[in-house]
């Protein structure tokens, strides 16, 4: 099968030429042929994502994981890791138990616990009656739950280097997040083995002249990757050039979406908070906190663009980039012999087709 577009972005530059797929695999690239103007780019990869489409994936049942991930394909996402943000230990523990390992539509890359290990300093949306000191025993319970393939923490916590330790041994990658860590705990936090940053500027130590705190040390620290969230309200324009220019190649654009996004507005849940989205803006909570987004990967992508950041390099840290921090060699590629999760875009960079694993898995225009 042909896709009938006129270049691909192949491993981070634009090969011309059309793409062949074949038994769900692409099978070359640069043929003759193919649309100007349309474009071929890897899946998008979510790494942080709390639901879509309605569903909130912390109670989510298998059914509701379907629906969502149609609606995700609809939004060129062919990977995406569910988030689950702090509650009762047994509300997460059974969201674990039903994350699925397969099925049709985007790859579940496992789950991300964005708490209940976080800061009550800087909770942000996340309910304080559900935080919880550093406890390797609970940790172990919820990891033994279900794949867990990310935590996001709080690392000056007392007791928080055990939480780290335990999960760099069982392969788990950690982020820093909801965090009032000085430069000086980050710093050791990051020698630790903490490899990423959680939407970066939001509900973390801000960034001073003499207090750069945990963002100042992400943003210099080459080994750490620093997720972010442009959807015009989490962060100024100004604010996401500044990170661009520190972290550019180690940046990954995140939704952070939840139920509402794809929806339009009403009211809708995350996790245990009810939450109102209105058009044209982002979901709130009833004392006016931030709570999630209803931004879409695409959207990000193109926002990120909007810029001035070239879009190859957009595209890269909406597949690529995230792919790589959770050491995955199967999502977020384009090239011959990986697999067909491929989004087409033409000219606007509206989505035209959607693939997942060699299938139409949305085909958005005529």
């Amino acid at each position: 099968m042909r896709l009938g577009v006129g270049a691909a972005l192949v491993r981070g530059r634009w090969v011309p030429g059309d793409v062949e797929v074949d038994e769900g695999r692409v099978s070359a690239v640069g043929r003759s042929g193919g649309v100007p103007g349309r474009l071929a780019v890897p899946g998008l990869v979510d790494i942080q994502i709390n639901g879509y489409g309605g569903v909130d994936y912390l109670y989510a049942t298998p059914d509701e994981y379907r629906i969502a991930g149609e609606a995700l394909l609809l939004a060129g996402v062919t990977a995406y890791q569910p988030t689950f943000i702090t509650a009762a230990e047994e509300t997460t523990v059974e969201a674990l138990r039903a994350v699925p390992t397969a099925g049709v539509g985007p790859r579940v890359l496992g789950a991300h616990l964005e708490g209940p290990f976080l800061s009550p300093e800087r909770p942000g949306m996340h309910p304080v009656e559900h935080l919880r000191a550093p406890d390797v025993a609970l940790l172990d319970r919820l990891l033994d739950a279900g794949e867990v393939t990310e935590v996001t923490l709080a690392p000056e916590l007392p007791g928080a280097d055990g939480l780290i330790r335990r999960l760099r041994e069982r392969g788990i990658v950690v982020s820093a997040g909801h965090t009032d860590a000085t430069a000086a705990e980050a710093a050791h936090a990051f020698d630790l083995g903490v490899t990423g940053l959680t939407h970066v500027f939001n509900a973390m130590r801000p960034l001073r002249s003499r207090d750069p705190g945990v963002v100042g040390l992400a943003l210099t620290r080459p080994d750490v990757l620093v997720k972010l969230i442009v959807d015009g309200h989490h962060l100024a324009p100004e604010t996401v050039r500044i990170v661009w220019a520190c972290a550019a190649g180690r940046t990954a654009l995140i939704t952070d979406a939840m139920a509402g996004a794809g929806r339009g507005g009403g009211t809708f849940r995350l996790g245990d908070v009810r939450v109102e989205v209105e058009e044209g803006a982002a979901p709130v909570r009833e004392d006016g906190r931030l709570a999630g987004s209803v931004l879409t990967m695409i959207e990000a992508v193109r926002n990120l663009h909007a810029l001035g950041v070239p879009l190859e390099q957009a595209v890269d840290a909406a597949t690529t980039v995230p792919a790589r921090f959770l050491g995955r060699r199967d999502v977020g590629v384009l090239e011959p012999g990986g697999p067909a999760d491929i989004v087409v875009l033409d000219d606007r960079l509206e989505i035209r087709t959607v693939l997942c694993a060699g299938a139409v898995g949305a085909a958005v225009h005529d």
